[in-house]
């Protein structure tokens, strides 16, 4: 059994420390590549689909508190035990992939600081880090918050140094806000679909929901909280972003945040690619904790082999998923671009929120249990907001296919 250690302020911590990592200080050039002026009203459309799907997930945590909880919800809501393993399959994916694409952040920012030789680099980082999540969740979530606390610093020094140019924003609303042209709007849901890869995260949280203490009050709480931070932090990033460079400059920049530090003052840069290191880092290592915990609750609850949910007696972790997943994401990093694994999690993760959600909306329409009373995340009115979100979701995977 998965030792009870985790308290809500932890748990927030942990999930901003996925999320914040992966959007900000490796993607938010990539988005504007996409969606050019308009990249914050991406990071929006993003964030408005993400914050549908966190109500969801906050009212199913609370119904099935397990680890690998989208198998679980699948589970009881379709009963179709292809489609829960399917589901489960694609969980692991996801974490595995999304790591993997930090790994390769984190080598733009390393390369600022130190010449290395990228392959040694990451097979480095990902050996560290699995060893460390071997080592114990509480351990592990601590060293994930202490560094989320110094990623959300790097942040704040940004906007203290570029954040006066956010004067302009008044006479350049429309620019910013508006498509005006069918090649305009085509854009913002590009650069959307690849946004969407910096809101994951939250959904990793309740597959450490069996290590969480008071489950049914904590979990619904903290997703709350992450999706609200990290939104507000997302759009007041990308619009400095968009003042603060030319736009061909941010769209092929590695390493956004520090180059638009430098500049303003040459030490807050690399300050910040020091922090952005740390923040890859920590994302990478939240991804590869979720993603064995999913390995686990699967293996446990669904016939997988013994080793994947044996639980060591030292450390009380799954040492065997953990290394597993490890190798995985390793292999990921070594052998596919940015850019790619980011989209691929971005289209995984859209099959999986819209599989979540219409397992709410169903486990709704049939009463099941206390499916269909507020959550505390409960926005009055928004009653069919599975719904709503499903068909978002499944909206942008037609587009993404269409648009290529």
């Amino acid at each position: 059994m998965l030792a009870r250690r985790i308290n809500q302020p932890l748990l927030i911590l942990y999930g901003l420390g996925t999320i914040l990592g992966a959007g900000i200080y490796v993607l938010v050039g990539k988005v504007a590549a996409e969606a050019g002026l308009l990249a914050p009203l991406s990071f929006i459309f993003a964030a408005f689909i993400a914050w549908l799907t966190a109500l969801s997930y906050s009212k199913l945590v609370v119904l099935f508190p397990k680890s690998a909880g989208e198998a679980v919800y699948i589970e009881h809501s379709f009963g179709k035990k292809w489609l829960t393993l399917t589901v489960g399959i694609l969980i692991i994916l996801t974490g595995v992939v999304s790591a993997a694409t930090l790994t390769n952040g984190f080598i733009g920012y390393l390369l600022l600081l130190i010449p290395v030789n990228e392959t040694i680099a990451m097979i480095s980082i990902v050996v560290v880090l699995t060893m460390v999540a071997v080592w114990g969740i509480a351990e592990s979530l601590m060293l994930a918050a202490l560094i989320t606390v110094i990623e959300v610093m790097g942040l704040l020094i940004v906007l203290a140094f570029c954040g006066d140019v956010l004067l302009q924003l008044p006479e350049k609303l429309e620019q910013l806000f508006v498509p005006t042209s069918v090649a305009q709007f085509t854009g913002v849901l590009s650069g959307a679909f690849l946004a969407f890869y910096a809101f994951i995260g939250f959904e990793d949280m309740v597959n450490v929901v069996e290590e969480v203490k008071q489950p049914q009050r904590t979990m619904p709480r903290a997703i709350f909280w992450v999706v609200l931070v990290s939104t507000s932090l997302y759009v007041l990033i990308a619009l400095v972003a968009i003042f603060s460079l030319p736009l061909e400059d941010l769209s092929h920049s590695n390493s956004p945040l520090a180059d638009m530090l430098a500049q303003r003052s040459f030490g807050a840069a690399k300050v910040v690619s020091v922090i952005s290191v740390f923040a890859i880092v920590n994302g990478v290592l939240i991804q590869l904790i979720m993603a064995s915990r999913v390995c686990y609750g699967m293996s446990k609850q669904y016939g997988g082999p013994v080793f994947l949910h044996r639980v060591s007696l030292s450390t009380q972790t799954p040492v065997f998923a953990t290394l597993t997943i490890g190798v995985a994401i390793l292999i990921f990093a070594l052998f596919f671009p940015l850019v790619v694994l980011a989209k691929f999690t971005s289209f995984i993760i859209l099959i999986i929120f819209a599989l979540v959600n219409l397992a709410l909306w169903k486990l709704q329409r049939g009463n099941y249990q206390d499916a269909s009373k507020e959550s505390i995340t409960y926005i009055g009115g928004l009653k069919s907001y599975p719904i709503l979100a499903a068909i978002l979701c499944i909206g942008m995977l037609v587009f993404q296919i269409s648009h290529y």
